[in-house]
């Protein structure tokens, strides 16, 4: 009985598998080139069938005197504001005064069916703190202010952005 001496494979046995893979792959590549574009004129043509004939170009035309005819219809006559988001956003202010060394919360709410976005405060004393900030409600904020200035009070406008 004869010993196995090598256990790599010969040269003829990989020249075969790569003949194999390539031949494999040439057929898979065949198949896809031969399939592919019968599939996507059978989708051309169904959707020409949907679409009248139309082309893209036909379509966008045709679709953009559509909407400018019905929105001259709806629009009403005359000049008019812009419409932007900046018209459904409002900023809710109020006054007030905190004492010396004091600390105190303040509410600001926004008006009826509007949302609190956000809020916060202007000083006209350096010493004045922020130590809490934050919606109470959808409609109210709330900020805890404390004043470190133990000789004087000091004026602070509150502020809150509301969005309708």
């Amino acid at each position: 009985m004869k010993a196995m001496h090598s256990r790599r494979p010969s040269v003829a046995l990989v020249v075969a598998l790569l003949a194999l893979f390539v031949a494999l792959g040439g057929t898979a590549g065949a198949v896809v080139t031969a399939v592919v574009p019968l599939a996507k004129r059978a989708l051309v043509a169904d959707n020409a069938k949907k679409l009248n004939g139309l082309t893209a170009k036909q379509l966008g035309g045709a679709a953009a005197a559509a909407a400018v005819k019905v929105a001259l219809q709806q629009s009403p006559p005359g000049a008019r504001e812009a419409s932007t988001a900046a018209g459904l956003v409002t900023r809710k202010s109020a006054a007030a005064t905190i004492g010396a060394g004091a600390a105190q919360a303040y509410t600001i709410a926004c008006d009826s069916g509007q949302k609190v976005l956000g809020g916060g405060f202007a000083s006209d004393g350096p010493l004045i703190v922020a130590v809490a900030s934050g919606p109470t409600d959808d409609a109210t904020w709330t900020i805890g202010l404390l004043n470190f200035d133990d000789a004087a009070g000091h004026n602070i406008n509150l502020y809150a952005t509301c969005i309708k």
